[in-house]
């Protein structure tokens, strides 16, 4: 048995109703500073810009997915019998940390740093004191279990198919979290029915052929909530801004001037991996002040783009085709305005499910003959899904001036 508080611990949620805890590793986790730090962190990165209310964090979606996790493991009969004490509480740990190395900005600035958030995420949890002292502290070699679940090296297989596969915990939950907070319809599902009819077959979870409508009804949320919300064209016009702005950054140290702002920026930009103690520091409160600072710059190019970041002085958008971009580059310089800073081009694509194909992890489903078919053999949805054109978004962005025609 693992240490347990004295009473179930509960927290209220707008998505879950409420977050119950009962084991003591997990309240401390928490309360653990790391923890804490990703209520200074939005779960969407552009997108908030584009819906007001949107301004949820990484925190509330760190329990989302600890609760769903949960839930699995103790409501869900054949994956409670199918895992001992130890993989629940391990899976639990892994579905509370699984974002505790996110940075800000969502998955924008991901192309700015040098590592990817869950390398740091292994990184705190094997290697950050507290955070580590409590996950030793209850069981030896716990913070490398729970790192194994993250990195998809757990010796049990069923464990990183509850946190990240087609059909996991954290998709799950931002779903219906993202589209309770954006106002939106587009990500909403049966959770329930979904839960009801997991089952468990070949260390592989799989549902039941009457959950397969719910399935659907998942993928076709997430379909949705990529083009609704996620690549929405505004939410990409801020993220180029982000990255546009960090570009000049790079570019003037590289002619030997350091820009005005804080450390933690001039580290990123020479493409070297931020120690821990300063990762944490890197929160959006603090962004938010390398902004500022940068809007006092002497550059005018980074003075600018700092500006427009701060007061959402966004891009405007099109089409990308030539005929455009020439007219849209020859604006520019008649403005003065370097179109290597204030051009971008961005295309979204996106497929809401791919199947199995021997390397990641399909959706199953066992049909009421007993055998198990991939979910795009066994629903004409998903198939036409599966086999029909994949979707993409073509755009550039570049200042509302720059359209002015000659």
């Amino acid at each position: 048995m693992f240490p347990k508080t004295s009473e179930v611990k509960v927290m209220r949620d707008p998505v879950h109703g409420y977050i119950h805890v009962d084991y003591q590793a997990v309240w401390q986790i928490i309360d653990s500073r790391w923890f804490q730090r990703l209520r200074r962190i939005h779960q969407l990165g552009g997108a908030y810009m584009v819906y007001h209310t949107a301004d949820h964090t990484r925190f509330s979606h760190s329990l989302g997915v600890y609760e769903i996790v949960r839930r699995m493991v103790t409501e869900v009969p054949d994956i409670s019998n199918a895992l001992n004490e130890r993989e629940k509480l391990t899976v639990m740990l892994a579905g509370l940390l699984h974002d505790i190395g996110h940075g800000p900005y969502s998955h924008a600035f991901e192309t700015i740093s040098a590592r990817s958030h869950e390398a740091y995420t292994c990184d705190i949890i094997e290697h950050d004191p507290e955070i580590r002292g409590i996950l030793e502290g209850t069981a030896k070699g716990l913070s490398h279990e729970v790192a194994d679940v993250i990195r998809h090296r757990s010796p049990n297989p069923l464990l990183p198919q509850l946190i990240s596969s087609q059909l996991d915990a954290d998709r799950m939950d931002y779903l219906l979290r993202d589209a309770y907070f954006t106002g939106t319809k587009y990500g909403e599902y049966d959770l329930e029915r979904v839960l009801r009819t997991m089952r468990v077959s070949d260390s592989r979870i799989v549902v039941k052929e009457s959950g397969t409508y719910a399935v659907e009804n998942y993928i076709m949320a997430r379909y949705h909530m990529y083009w609704q919300v996620y690549y929405h064209p505004v939410a990409r016009s801020y993220e180029c801004l982000l990255k546009k702005l960090f570009q000049r950054m790079k570019d003037l140290l590289a002619a030997g001037r350091r820009p005005n702002t804080i450390p933690a920026f001039l580290t990123l930009i020479e493409k070297r991996s931020l120690p821990l103690e300063d990762y944490f520091g890197l929160d959006e409160y603090a962004c938010s002040y390398g902004f500022e600072l940068l809007e006092k710059d002497e550059d005018p190019i980074i003075a600018d783009l700092a500006s427009r970041l701060l007061d959402r002085r966004l891009f405007e958008y099109q089409e990308n085709s030539p005929a455009g971009n020439r007219r849209i580059r020859a604006n520019l310089r008649r403005l003065n305005l370097d179109p290597v800073y204030y051009f971008s081009k961005d295309e979204a694509f996106q497929r809401p499910y791919t199947p199995y194909t021997g390397e990641g992890s399909g959706i199953w489903v066992r049909m009421h003959t007993g055998e198990i078919l991939e979910l795009s053999q066994a629903s004409n949805i998903v198939y036409s899904l599966v086999h029909g054109p994949e979707r993409s978004d073509d755009r550039v962005f570049f200042p509302a001036e720059a359209m002015i025609t000659e």
